[in-house]
């Protein structure tokens, strides 16, 4: 698990949050589940681009480059695509990212979690 926070505006993004990076997880990603908790979220390295399908619920789409810029925010229902020219997306609850006003040009950090508390090293970093 590891904790999402916007560098940028000095907000946590999410507070809970997988690290998807082999094949299927990837594939995987959030399908089947009936839901995403307000402070959770996935974050699947690389990705260029996400499906919905099999999902029950809207996501949030946030596309970042290599050093965690997000290049695009998008809302994702389900049984569609998203495609971005970045390297990785975090997927959270629709809407999450308006809520707390994660837009392009923001500079994410993503912290590794020890036993529920951040140990400063960086994922994806």
């Amino acid at each position: 698990m590891a904790r999402v926070v916007n560098e940028t505006k000095g907000t946590v993004v999410a507070e809970r949050v997988g690290h998807a990076r082999s094949f299927w997880r990837r594939f995987r990603g959030l399908m089947l589940q009936s839901s995403l908790e307000a402070d959770a979220g996935l974050f699947i390295e690389p990705s260029g681009s996400i499906h919905t399908a099999f999902m029950r619920f809207p996501i949030d789409a946030v596309f970042v480059d290599k050093g965690l810029k997000v290049v695009k925010v998008a809302t994702v229902k389900p049984w569609r695509t998203a495609m971005s020219k970045g390297h990785s997306v975090l997927e959270l609850p629709a809407g999450r990212a308006a809520e707390i006003g994660v837009e392009a040009g923001d500079v994410l950090t993503i912290q590794k979690l020890n036993n529920g508390h951040a140990s400063g090293d960086e994922v994806g970093k």
